[in-house]
C-alpha cells in the first residue's frame, strides 16, 4: 500500500507517520502545503491512500482538487466538528477526528483495505464537501432552550447562554444571570444544535458563546485560557488541538 500524508502541522504529521508505522504501513511522503502537494502529485504516481488535513498552511486542501484529478482514496484527518463531517458520509469518504486515536486509525485502515476496489470507483464531489464545511446553511439551529424548574418550564433564549458544560455525566447551561440549569441532552447533542458562528466547543467539557468571552490568556502547552463574563466555577481551557480553529473562529 502506497500512503501519502498531507498535513500542515509537522508534529501531527510525524505522529501519524509513527502510528501508521506501528500498523506496518510505510508512508511514501509527508507534505505540508497546497503548493507542495500540487507539485508532488503532478510529478509522481498517485498513492493508494492519502491522509489529508483540510486547513493547510497556504489554504484549504480543496484547492488541490481544483487543479488536478486525484486518483487516490482519501481519509480526512480534521478537527472539524461532527456536524460538518456529515459531508464526508454523504460522499463515502472516511475521516478521523483529531486528536487521532490509535484504534480508530487501525479500524479506518482495515476498512480501506477491505473496500479498496470500491474506493477506486467512488466519484468524490469535493465541491459539495467544501460547501457543507464552509457554509453549513441548511442547518436549523436552536433559538431557545426549555428548562424544567420544579413544576414549571422556563424558556431561555440561546443568546442568554454563556456556555454549555458537562459535569458528573450531566450537561448544564450557564446564563448571563449567573445561573446554572440542568439539561436533558448530552453536550454532543447540543454541539450539533448550536450555530457555529456563535458557539465553539473548546474542549470535551465546554461549549462557549462568542459574546461571553471576557478575556483570552496564554496558557501552558500552547493552550488558551478563557475568562467568561460571569461563569467562574471551573477553568475553561482551549485544548491544544483546537487552538488553531478557535483563533480562526474568533477572527
Amino acid at each position: 500500500m502506497n500512503v501519502l500524508i498531507i498535513e500542515d502541522e509537522k508534529p501531527a504529521a510525524r505522529r501519524l507517520n509513527r502510528m501508521l508505522a506501528a500498523l506496518d504501513i510505510e508512508v511514501q511522503q509527508m507534505l505540508h502545503s497546497v503548493e507542495e502537494s500540487l507539485n508532488w502529485l503532478q510529478n509522481n504516481e498517485h498513492p493508494d491512500l492519502i491522509f489529508l488535513d483540510i486547513q493547510l498552511s497556504d489554504g484549504l486542501s480543496f484547492e488541490i482538487f481544483d487543479e488536478i484529478e486525484v486518483k487516490s482514496a482519501i481519509i480526512f484527518t480534521t478537527a472539524y466538528d461532527e456536524y460538518a463531517l456529515k459531508a464526508f458520509k454523504l460522499n463515502s469518504i472516511d475521516y478521523l477526528l483529531k486528536p487521532l486515536d490509535d484504534e480508530e486509525l487501525e479500524v479506518a485502515v482495515n476498512q480501506f483495505k477491505k473496500q479498496q476496489p470500491k474506493h477506486a470507483n467512488v466519484q468524490v464531489n469535493m465541491e459539495d464537501i467544501r460547501k457543507l464545511l464552509i457554509n453549513p446553511v441548511d442547518q436549523k439551529f436552536k433559538k431557545r432552550v426549555s428548562i424544567k424548574v420544579g413544576q414549571h418550564i422556563k424558556i431561555i433564549h440561546i443568546d442568554e447562554i454563556e456556555c454549555f458544560y458537562s459535569e458528573n455525566k450531566s450537561t448544564y447551561i450557564h446564563t448571563k444571570e449567573n445561573r446554572n440549569f440542568l439539561l436533558d441532552n448530552s453536550l454532543e447533542y447540543w454541539q450539533e444544535q448550536l450555530n457555529p458562528d456563535h458557539f465553539f466547543r473548546v474542549n470535551r467539557t465546554f461549549i462557549v458563546h462568542i459574546n461571553a468571552i471576557k478575556d483570552i490568556v496564554a496558557y501552558a502547552n500552547s493552550r488558551l485560557k478563557l475568562i467568561l463574563n460571569s461563569y467562574n466555577e471551573q477553568e475553561i481551557i482551549v485544548s491544544r488541538e483546537r487552538v488553531k480553529d478557535f483563533k480562526s473562529w474568533i477572527d
